[in-house]
């Protein structure tokens, strides 16, 4: 039976993502795990994998395009079985199909097969890797446009735009503007409203090129004249204002993040619950047992708190949820997200079923996906986590309070381990403390839901034997 290849979701806030190439062509043969295709989003490039061994069937996208998070981009089918031509499986120079009578595929188009909101099938899902392709999607929007033009009548093209809602104009799609992602950018970084501008691309959607014109366009008009001005000196102080720095592009990482972190700060009510933990008892202990593991077992402090917090999370299970929509989801699975730092910004790739792990799989784990992370080669299913620790304490912070990274309702921010004076037993004494923050939805918990989840946590911690 043959097999649908997805677009992905990335994370809860992708709608769509560009095909970027294909490394397959229709009729080879493919075998699971086997990278098929690229593909871009806003956090990253991703390879989509093989999900199936067989053959591959009716490519319906183009590279170039963009596509609905759960749209349909080909089929992996069984050898020799029967399959309906694709109508809108494109040409391999990107042109459309030749035949008039053939109906193109709409992307967004409503399929029974998708769940609601764009939900698909983790096995439907692949891994991500590689730089970003902007020069594979400027020659694609080169050739579609020139396809466009050079093979479908002026009769057609009037029919495409009066579909579109105004002849000449951008094209929309369920009143969203049609426009490629490099088009997107241009238009963004150079203030250019794109319902103001009129797209060549197919079915009327905007290019760059199409952004260039119309900046060509509005530097060529003239200037409104006016009447004499006074001479007057500028102001030092606006003549300093003017030199003091220069704007700086976004990238689509950093743009992302932006985004994420605005929407969390506005919908969802922060609290914030702190508690120092002594690691005295636990930092000898992890050093004795490295003592007897090799290099990529070696456990590091994160790793203890990723399973004290699995632990913490399988106790007290609102924190191990998102809230969408208005409504509280407690999750089955907890995976354990931990921030990556990277050049363009930070990315949060999450450990899966932690609470089921030991620390040394937890450890081996952890190296794993930091490691494809920094390699942009991610999984899909691990942009999908439940609750997320943010660990700044090898830069010498002490406290550091985390935005809560939606649709989790909970992030738990960690300091660095130092020796520290403490009261114990009525002396003083040396321990090794470490300063833990809790930001918390209050949407989903309350204070004392977070006092209470710290305070367990704070145990886990002391008391390793909690840990096995």
């Amino acid at each position: 039976m043959a097999s649908e290849i997805v677009m992905p979701q990335m994370g809860a806030d992708m709608t769509e993502g560009t095909l970027l190439r294909w490394l397959k062509q229709e009729g080879d043969s493919v075998k699971r795990g086997e990278i098929i295709a690229e593909i871009e989003t806003d956090k990253a490039n991703v390879e989509i994998e093989a999900f199936a061994n067989g053959v591959l069937r009716n490519i319906t996208t183009a590279e170039g395009e963009v596509v609905q998070v759960g749209e349909v981009m080909a089929v992996i089918a069984a050898e020799g079985e029967e399959m309906k031509p694709a109508a809108s499986a494109p040409a391999k120079n990107g042109a459309a199909p030749a035949s008039p009578t053939d109906e193109s595929k709409k992307p967004g188009e409503a399929r029974p097969d998708v769940e609601p909101g764009g939900e698909v099938d983790e096995e439907e899902a692949a891994v991500g890797r590689g730089e970003a392709g902007e020069e594979a999607i400027i020659a694609r929007e080169e050739s579609e446009a020139a396809a466009d033009r050079g093979e479908q009548s002026a009769a057609a093209r009037e029919d495409r735009a009066e579909s579109s809602g105004s002849r000449g104009g951008a094209a929309r799609e369920e009143g969203r503007l049609k426009a490629s992602p490099v088009a997107r950018r241009v238009a963004r970084e150079n203030d250019v409203d794109l319902a103001s501008v009129n797209g060549s691309g197919p079915e009327g959607r905007i290019v760059r090129r199409d952004v260039e014109a119309a900046l060509e366009t509005a530097r060529a008009r003239p200037e409104p004249e006016q009447g004499p001005r006074p001479l007057v000196a500028p102001e030092p102080a606006a003549e300093a204002e003017a030199q003091r720095g220069k704007a700086v592009a976004m990238t689509r990482m950093r743009s992302a993040i932006a985004r994420r972190m605005s929407q969390s700060k506005q919908e969802a009510p922060h609290f914030y619950v702190t508690v120092d933990v002594d690691m005295t008892l636990l930092m000898d202990q992890r050093k004795r047992l490295n003592e007897t593991l090799d290099e990529e077992s070696t456990i590091t402090v994160n790793d203890l708190l990723v399973k004290a917090s699995a632990v913490t999370l399988r106790r007290f299970e609102r924190f191990n949820a998102h809230f969408r929509d208005g409504s509280l989801v407690v999750l089955d699975d907890v995976n354990v997200c931990i921030g990556v730092a990277l050049p363009d910004g930070l990315i949060a790739p999450s450990i899966a079923n932690c609470d089921r792990k030991s620390l040394v799989e937890i450890a081996k784990a952890s190296k794993h996906v930091v490691g494809r992370a920094r390699e942009g080669r991610l999984f899909p299913s691990e942009f999908d986590g439940s609750f997320t620790i943010t660990n700044l304490g090898a830069y010498g912070v002490e406290t550091l309070i985390g935005i809560i990274n939606p649709p989790q309702v909970a992030i738990l921010g960690v300091g660095r381990v130092q020796p520290t004076p403490v009261v114990r037993d009525g002396e003083i004494v040396v321990a090794q403390m470490m300063k833990l923050a809790l930001s918390a939805d209050h949407r989903a918990v309350d204070g004392a839901n977070g006092g209470e989840f710290v305070a367990h946590l704070q145990t886990v911690l002391e008391n390793p034997l909690l840990l096995v």
